[in-house]
């Protein structure tokens, strides 16, 4: 198969997909076309977008390849439900080792976070049985807010959990409430600018990934504002933001984790 992070062809998805039963829990009807100008724009329409195949395998193969243990989705949907898959993936294959040798509090686990109470019920309605146990899902209002005098979105909650993987796609920006000196992402033609990652950025793990779907400019407003060593790619063809935490380890434990889940060699390039 192509390198996952270049652009995989229609086969090379299918065959992906197939492979690991993805097809199992979304019905897979081919390669989903570009969304057009306005189509995710539109704040009445609450219909769930279909399934971006190429965005859901990377999200897959990241989290078997990295042998990630504990995922924080902002934003739940489909992508709830392939997380969740390779996360009981992970456990089969690596969950005596990671249970017995690492500080995991919350080994395997899925924490998805929403401000739309509707999606997180019908996500939670699609998850298979066999999977439920992997997901939490948090609701939290999501405001305008500031950072550091930056107009931004801040959810009011976050769940309490040290994630070695997020996965931001989320909030809608015609979603969040209020207002700052008149500003809101309401308008079309406004942008996300989720701050949550920078409150919390000094509680995470070297060796934690960050992927940011599209969200361009939420992207770019993290990489002025993250004060921390992180290593930062931009993936054009599939238009994803990938930021990895690569300073030296906090201790022995984090030295572990590492050395297990990246490979006594990291940190490498993100195209490894």
């Amino acid at each position: 198969m192509s390198e996952i992070w270049g652009t995989m062809d229609d086969d090379e998805v299918e065959a992906y997909v197939r492979r690991n039963g993805l097809d199992e829990l979304i019905p897979f009807e081919g390669a989903t076309k570009d969304l057009g100008l306005y189509e995710n724009l539109n704040p009445a329409d609450k219909t769930p977008l279909a399934a971006q195949w190429r965005d859901l395998v990377r999200l897959h193969d990241l989290v078997r390849r990295r042998k990630v243990t504990t995922v924080l989705e902002f934003g739940v949907g489909k992508s709830t439900l392939v997380l969740a898959h390779a996360l009981a993936q992970n456990r089969r294959d690596h969950g005596d080792y990671v249970t017995a040798n690492l500080r995991r509090a919350n080994p395997f686990e899925l924490h998805s976070l929403d401000d739309m109470q509707e999606f997180i019920d019908i996500t939670a309605g699609n998850l298979p049985r066999a999977l439920r146990d992997r997901v939490t899902f948090h609701f939290s209002r999501c405001a305008m807010a500031t950072f550091n005098q930056r107009i931004c979105t801040l959810y009011e909650m976050l769940p309490n959990v040290c994630p070695d993987f997020i996965y931001l796609d989320a909030p809608s920006q015609f979603s969040v409430t209020g207002e700052v000196r008149g500003i809101s992402t309401g308008h079309k033609d406004r942008l996300p600018m989720a701050a949550d990652l920078l409150a919390i950025e000094h509680f995470l793990l070297p060796g934690t990934l960050i992927l940011v779907d599209g969200r361009t400019a939420n992207a770019r407003f993290l990489k002025c504002n993250f004060q921390r060593n992180w290593s930062y790619r931009h993936l054009e063809d599939g238009d994803v933001h990938l930021f990895e935490l690569v300073e030296r380890p906090l201790g022995k434990h984090n030295r572990r984790q590492i050395d297990f889940c990246l490979g006594a060699g990291w940190p490498q390039t993100l195209a490894d």
